[in-house]
């Protein structure tokens, strides 16, 4: 059996369970999940490989219209995931009543009907069926056949694992041949320190509310490891002094707690003992400045 390698490039509205997906579709905690909106804010490759395939899964932002540069810069990762696929997978939220709606003059439905122009095999994973009828799931796949009728459509549950490794079958399936591009020993093209990050404002998203966890970003400044613990310094930027002292808490209460949390969820991640200090600082309206986005890896 010939070897088979490819890109599968994951589109869809925030919230439709991508990450979720993307860690069920390659074993690992690869992407960052969280109810909240727009969680996830890089493309994230997620590497599943065994002897005879190797399946590059691209997670990127969910779509949306951006209102700042930080959201533009997150769009344009979106869009260029259109250039380098082998195949797109679009997930669906089943919940969502507008998955049916061709909602003309979004930036959503533009990027939409460019993968259903395309030649490139497209697979929709009809997400959260375990929320509805099976009535519910035939009314919503006859009507999605009806929008996108090269598609291949397969419903599951992402988060329960339903009809996980069925999705991946069939997209092995559409693989084109060819060598392994990573090392097969490789989970992701991101390294500890970016994971880390992203644990830490995972539980900053769990731990906030309204716009403050979509105001900060984390930085690792020092990740240093031997063989007992692992030692993490990190600052998280926020927009205002207002925001700082609510990620610091009444007497430092909040930030222990995201502390605490991050470090749990850390040494599960890293198989090791962790030692996590934070601080927080205030970049003033970072979220605009292209300079800085540039410099935290948005460019």
């Amino acid at each position: 059996m010939q070897h088979k390698a490819g890109y599968v490039n994951i589109f869809g509205r925030p919230n439709a369970g991508k990450s979720t997906l993307l860690n069920a579709l390659v074993d690992e905690r690869i992407s960052t999940t969280n109810p909240k909106a727009q969680t996830t804010r890089h493309r994230i490759l997620g590497i599943f490989n065994d002897e005879f395939h190797q399946i590059i899964f691209s997670d990127s932002p969910g779509i949306i219209d951006p209102k700042y540069k930080l959201q533009e810069r997150m769009m344009d990762q979106v869009t260029d995931q259109l250039d380098d696929a082998d195949i797109f997978l679009l997930v669906i939220d089943a919940t969502d009543k507008r998955a049916i709606d061709t909602e003309p003059n979004t930036r959503y439905q533009t990027l939409i009907e460019k993968i259903n122009k395309s030649d490139i095999p497209l697979v929709i994973a009809l997400n959260k069926v375990d929320r509805l009828t099976q009535e519910q799931v035939y009314t919503m796949g006859t009507k999605l056949i009806g929008l996108y009728p090269r598609s291949q459509i397969i419903g599951i549950s992402a988060l329960h694992g339903f009809q996980t490794d069925e999705l991946r079958q069939l997209i092995q399936s559409l693989l084109p041949e060819h060598p392994p591009y990573f090392d097969k020993e490789d989970l992701s093209d991101r390294d500890f320190r970016f994971f880390s990050a992203e644990i830490i404002r995972e539980k900053i998203m769990s731990n906030y509310e309204e716009e403050v966890p979509y105001s900060t970003h984390v930085v690792i400044n020092s990740f240093k490891e031997d063989e007992k613990i692992i030692r993490i310094q990190a600052d998280i930027l926020v927009e205002r002094e207002s925001q700082k002292a609510i990620i610091i808490g009444r007497q430092g209460k909040a930030l222990k707690k995201t502390g605490t949390e991050a470090r749990i969820a850390l040494e599960e991640f890293l198989h090791n003992k962790v030692f996590l200090e934070l601080f927080v600082k205030v970049k003033k309206d970072w979220r605009s400045d292209e300079n800085l986005l540039n410099n935290m890896g948005y460019g």
